[in-house]
């Protein structure tokens, strides 16, 4: 074998092993700023008030969220015109029923929810398992070291098809989003603030509290989702079946 190609072998299994060393990097980021977003091994509960700002008007709804793992169940508790709606999360399957109807519905996480917010913002926070991450850049905010990531869409059923995500080094939390087309044009931003605490593992950690999605063009119209009195709180797995949403 000729010293040229005993090289080449050489450099190919050096730029193999630091793509494969970037990307393990790349993928404990998203991880760890997932956890703060409801993204742990056992149930969690909380209410989720979404306040809408569109064209002047205000509109609030809440809901019930219970989630456990990939899963989630999200009850509609106000105004009382949707009291009794329920969004039924099966891994990357949606379901909504209500009480007029004889069977759930499939549906779309992309779907409007109220507002700037789709179906899927309310409880799809597992963003390591439905994007790849890539580093963008190192920027620096407010002093502090951040992450940029650009995150794309594992499957065509996911809420959004890429996200611009900006991750602390220090915290691990994701401190502001932009959601874009396929061509890569941003149309709702997002900011993320963490002033809950749940215990995890015998470990007090932080929580989303609060996120605010406006639009990218009409800046006015926004919506803003605050988590309130999560806990984290063992489910039944019946809550998660599909056949128990019946009349």
């Amino acid at each position: 074998m000729s010293k040229n190609i005993v090289l080449k072998i050489l450099f190919s299994s050096f730029f193999f092993a630091v793509c494969f060393a970037q990307a393990q990097v790349e993928m404990e980021l998203l991880k760890a700023s997932d956890k703060a977003r409801g993204s742990l091994e056992k149930g969690l509960t909380w209410e989720s008030e979404v306040t809408t700002v569109e064209d002047g008007e205000s509109t609030i709804r809440k809901f019930k969220v219970k989630a456990t793992g990939v899963d989630a169940n999200v009850e509609a508790l106000e105004p009382a015109r949707n009291k009794g709606e329920i969004y039924l999360f099966n891994d990357r399957t949606m379901w909504f029923f209500k009480p007029s109807l004889k069977k759930p519905v499939a549906i779309s996480s992309r779907q409007k929810l109220t507002g700037q917010a789709a179906i899927g913002d309310i409880a799809s926070t597992h963003y390591a398992r439905d994007y790849n991450p890539k580093i963008e850049r190192i920027e620096k905010i407010n002093g502090e070291k951040v992450y940029v990531l650009m995150l794309k869409a594992k499957a065509n059923n996911l809420t959004y098809d890429k996200i611009r995500y900006w991750i602390s080094d220090v915290s691990k939390k994701a401190i502001k989003a932009e959601f874009l087309t396929l061509q890569g044009k941003p149309f709702k931003r997002a900011t993320l603030e963490y002033n809950n605490k749940v215990s995890s593992n015998g470990k007090m950690v932080d929580f989303v509290s609060k996120m605010e999605i406006v639009d990218a063009k009409f800046k006015n119209n926004k919506s803003i989702l605050r988590y309130i009195n999560p806990k984290m709180e063992e489910h039944n797995k019946t809550l998660f079946n599909i056949n128990n949403l019946k009349r």
